[in-house]
């Protein structure tokens, strides 16, 4: 009876695999791009030391990446909410 119910089970197993596998690596893009998003606003800070920009493009540009990694991070608030209520 394990074979048959293994084998008939074989198909959703699969496909609840591959989903799993699906949200884990979108998991991980964006752990990746909030890495990405630190680092170049360390970037942009050594370049306004540096002189390389302007004080109103160097606000700017922070603005733009504070705005993504606030954005990246309440959409992974609002996925561990998912996962603590599922």
């Amino acid at each position: 009876m394990l074979i048959i119910d293994d084998l008939l089970f074989f198909p959703v197993r699969s496909i609840l695999w591959t989903f799993r596998e699906i949200y884990n690596a979108a998991q991980e893009d964006v752990a990746n791009e909030a890495e990405a998003i630190t680092a170049e606003l360390g970037d942009l800070y050594m370049m306004l030391e540096t002189g390389k920009i302007t004080e109103a493009e160097f606000d700017q540009r922070e603005k733009d990446l504070l705005d993504r990694l606030e954005e990246i991070q309440a959409r992974g608030s609002l996925s561990e909410d998912e996962e603590e209520e599922g």
